[in-house]
């Protein structure tokens, strides 16, 4: 598995949660697979670290429901997410 926390499957709602926050990088590496069309196993074990070949059903819906949130956060869950991710402490902002 990798290093950081996973769920089998994605969080659903229209609530940013803290697994989101934690999660934002791996959402950012499944967009970017999925728009350069990296195959959905290829990508399950290069962004999630979970093999297809060894856990299959797994690998699919681990992939598939962190994608889907992820596109959620950026779409229509952006407003939400802006509005969650601007509540950080000063201590995790970007200074930039």
């Amino acid at each position: 598995m990798p290093t950081h926390s996973l769920e089998a499957t994605a969080p659903t709602g229209d609530a940013v949660l803290d697994y989101d926050r934690c999660n934002l990088l791996v959402y950012a590496e499944l967009l970017d697979a999925a728009d350069d069309g990296v195959d959905w196993q290829a990508g399950a074990l290069a962004v999630l670290g979970i093999d297809p070949a060894e856990a299959p059903d797994l690998a699919r819906i681990c992939w598939d429901s962190h994608l889907t949130r992820a596109r959620w956060i950026t779409g229509a869950g952006l407003w939400v997410a802006i509005d969650a991710f601007g509540t950080l402490p000063r201590s995790f902002r970007n200074p930039a």
